[in-house]
């Protein structure tokens, strides 16, 4: 069996001479052998020879041809997503806002079952027809404020209050004041 050496790096086998070493083992010989460093040489500037040639160092191709497959397919798969995209997206949108329509329905059926409610109370009842329809439980005393007058009037629950003027009462009561302004 061969063993060699390695380099302090790690890599290779070392290189120490450059004469072949024979190495025996128990069972069979082996030779290993190694070559020799070349010497360092010199680098020279070659003066009045002429100009100096370039060497063209191989330029790598800007596109091969499984790059180009590669692109193309890509791009197709690109097209072939973006429609299936655009509509999932359209219908995450459009669930979006059926939730929030069904949200604020939930919301309207809660408000008018309460008020629901309210509406069986029968003192609620009582106190809308009070409010509303200015309705008078027998015995109670109500006053009543007409519109513009400024004034209040009095009256208890069996009286009527004071019905307004009639149209034409308005025109003809304008028309005796005009009359009384003029000048004639």
């Amino acid at each position: 069996m061969t063993t060699q050496r390695r380099a302090p790096s790690g890599q290779g086998p070392s290189r120490r001479s450059s004469s072949s070493r024979t190495r025996t083992t128990s069972s069979t010989r082996v030779q290993t052998r190694t070559r020799a460093r070349p010497a360092p040489t010199r680098r020279t500037v070659n003066v009045g020879t002429g100009p100096a040639k370039r060497t063209a160092a191989p330029r790598p191709r800007a596109l091969t041809g499984r790059a180009t497959v590669l692109i193309v397919v890509f791009v197709a798969l690109a097209l072939a997503y973006t429609y299936p995209l655009r509509v999932y997206l359209a219908q995450e949108s459009q669930i979006a806002q059926l939730e929030a329509g069904q949200a604020a329905q939930k919301k309207s059926i809660a408000d008018k079952q309460q008020q629901l409610q309210k509406w069986q109370d029968p003192e609620y009842l009582r106190a809308q027809a009070r409010e509303r329809l200015n309705y008078v439980r027998p015995g109670d005393k109500t006053l009543v404020l007409l519109p513009g007058s400024g004034t209040a009037a009095s009256t208890t629950g069996n009286q009527p209050a004071a019905a307004p003027d009639r149209w034409y009462d308005t025109l003809w009561n304008s028309v005796r004041a005009a009359d009384a302004e003029s000048p004639n």
